[in-house]
Formats: C-alpha cells, structure tokens, sequence
C-alpha cells in the first residue's frame, strides 16, 4: 500500500502525565520535559503513567514551547500513532498513487475544501467524477475494533451532515476511518463514548454516504496503510 516516513530518528522517553489536550510530561533518559500532543482526543486508554513512548524533537524555528512532540505509544507491543493530523495526508498520498481500490480514478485532490457549515478534508476530481473526503484518525481499539470517537464531537457529526448534503447534491461523499495501528480487524461507531455521533454515521450511511475503514502499520520508521478492514454499523 503506501507508506509515510516519518521525520526521525524518534528519541524514546516514557509518558508520565497530560496537562492538558496538547501537551503532556515525559521523561527522557533522567531529564523531565514536556511534549505536545498532536491529537485532542481524550486517549484516556493510550496514555497510562509509564508508557513507552516516541517523540519527535521540536522544529529548528518552530514557535512551540515544548521540546518535542508525542507522535507514538507502545500498547501491548504494538505502536500507536497518535499524530491526528497525519491520517489526512496518508490518505491524500494512497489517493494519489492510486493505491486504494475504492478511489481510483481520481486525478486532482483538493485540500481543506469548505461545503455548507464545515470544512471537509478533501474534494477528489478525475475521471470518476468528484467525491468529498473527511478523513478521521483512530487510536482506539477494543475487542479487535477500531472505535470513533473517543470523547464526544459535535464536529464529527456536522462533517457527517454536510457529506449527506453533498450526497442530495448529486456527488459522491464518503467518510473514511484511518485506524492508526496495526490490531483491528474491523471498525465500528463508539455509541458509549458517542451515541450521537453513531445515529448520525448509521443515518448518513442509509442516505448514501460512503463509509470506509483502513488499518495501518506503525513503525518508528513510517506509517502504511496496509488494508481495508470491514465497517459494522449494526
């Protein structure tokens, strides 16, 4: 499938707190830091005291006070990505080489492209026609599921309405699942975090909307999308 590299080498450390949504307390070797976290979710199952963890040291110039940024989690010998903004790039990137079977045919992708009250992740044009993307990361997995969301996300669900109101336009949307390691084997809404966000994923699948679900594997090295694991939303 297609790989990201990962800017590195990753330097390990151990996580210890959260201060806040993005930034956390890490060890490295002896010395005590702090590292943002590139994911606003609330991964209460991820970031246990002691983990092992993978931190990229801050950009030469950056503005961010944080020496480094938490880009990954040992759970139970696997790595988990937790960077939530790299899932829309991968997916931008398979796309493009044409490596998804589900969305070949597609020639021009346009980022970041505002429909009605949201801003979805891509608008894919060729000769398929024109499809809107909104991408969503996972880290959760329970019982060999991915699970979205977390933590409750009203923004999830008016993505989900504006993809419904680009199906009654006549286009084709699709909502796509980018599980962020390696030990799924299918992926379902989160209805205990969110039984909000699950009614509205079931109710934009019954009027059209695609939904789409891809499990990755998670090195220190890169991040590949490796297959489409199947979606429940019984």
């Amino acid at each position: 499938m297609v790989t990201m590299n990962l800017p590195g080498p990753l330097i390990e450390g151990r996580f210890w707190q959260r201060d806040n949504r993005f930034r956390a307390t890490v060890t490295v070797g002896d010395e005590t830091t702090k590292a943002h976290v590139p994911n606003s979710g609330r991964l209460h199952e991820l970031l246990a005291p002691g983990r092992r963890v993978l931190l990229a040291p801050r950009l030469t110039g950056s503005p961010r006070r944080t020496a480094y940024d938490l880009v990954m989690v040992e759970v139970e010998g696997h790595w988990v990505s937790m960077d939530a903004r790299l899932p829309s790039r991968l997916f931008g990137e398979a796309v493009a080489a044409g490596r998804l079977e589900a969305f070949q045919g597609y020639t021009l992708l346009q980022p970041e492209v505002r429909y009605g009250a949201s801003r979805l992740d891509w608008r894919l044009q060729g000769p398929a026609g024109t499809c809107y993307v909104e991408v969503k990361s996972v880290t959760l997995v329970a019982n060999g599921r991915g699970l979205f969301p977390d933590a409750p996300t009203i923004r999830g669900r008016r993505h989900l309405h504006s993809l419904m109101a680009v199906v009654a336009a006549g286009w084709r949307a699709a909502v796509v699942f980018v599980i962020q390691r390696e030990d799924a084997q299918g992926f379902a809404p989160h209805d205990a975090a969110d039984p909000a966000f699950g009614q509205t994923l079931r109710e934009a699948a019954a009027a059209g909307v695609e939904v789409h679900a891809y499990r990755c594997r998670v090195s220190p090295e890169a991040v590949t999308i490796i297959a489409p694991v199947p979606v429940i939303l019984l």
